[in-house]
């Protein structure tokens, strides 16, 4: 049975500006294709092409690209969240009746990487957590915390030394979060928060009574084009 997927793309990307003063940042162009094109044909390399996108900002922009361009070979399903951006969590569970039937994957639109998602699913069958995420270890501000079995204890920001723990395990080990995560849908049943949350509030909230786990792909290409300056250096490595 084919997954389907959701790309989260309703973000205001204030950190893209002045791009996003007048656009989504789902459109914003490397080298010639939109990050929401490019994340569409991404899962397509891997046999998705029922894929979910929310919108917020510019919505209608977002709307149109799909509709004018086909949804570049995908069926693309539109989840509306104009009247309230809803953030990743709130945002999954809005999609909730678009994806609940089955395992299934989600993206942030501003993350190119090349993380074989076929090997993220057989790792996540072989392990049979209710979540399974890419992580890498590049240099961040804000890390998820591993025990030696790489599930999922806590968080940390680097910055600031704030730490969350749901397992308070010795020598937990800090990766960086690729944002391409594979859940099974029982995720429904157990989110406790509602409105507008982060994924990571209900990660650490159900990483004691729940396997969650972390897929190390360090060594492939992985950027998040978060600033206008990113463009550039995704343009070296996305072609």
């Amino acid at each position: 049975m084919t997954m389907k997927a959701m790309i989260f793309a309703a973000g205001l990307g204030t950190r893209f500006k002045p791009w996003t003063d007048h656009h989504p940042k789902a459109l914003a162009v490397v080298n010639g294709k939109s990050l929401l094109q490019r994340n569409i044909e991404y899962l397509q390399q891997y046999g998705i092409d029922e894929v979910v996108v929310n919108v917020h900002h510019f919505a209608d922009q977002v709307i149109n690209a799909v509709k004018v361009n086909n949804g570049w070979g995908s069926n693309v399903v539109i989840s509306d969240e104009r009247d309230e951006v809803l953030e990743t969590g709130g945002g999954l569970l809005k999609a909730r009746p678009l994806l609940e039937n089955s395992r299934f994957i989600t993206l942030n639109v501003d993350i190119l990487t090349d993380l074989d998602i076929n090997n993220l699913v057989s790792f996540h069958q072989q392990c049979s957590p209710l979540i399974s995420f890419g992580v890498t270890d590049r240099k961040t501000s804000r890390y998820f915390l591993f025990d030696a079995s790489n599930r999922l204890c806590g968080w940390r920001n680097s910055l600031t030394g704030e730490e969350k723990r749901a397992i308070d395990t010795p020598g937990l080990q800090q990766k960086a979060y690729s944002c391409v995560v594979v859940f099974e849908p029982e995720i429904f049943l157990l989110i406790r928060q509602r409105g507008k949350f982060s994924l990571t509030e209900t990660y650490l909230d159900l990483a004691a009574t729940h396997t969650i786990q972390g897929y190390d792909h360090s060594g492939d290409r992985l950027i998040d084009v978060g600033k206008p300056e990113s463009v550039r250096l995704a343009e070296k490595l996305f072609e």
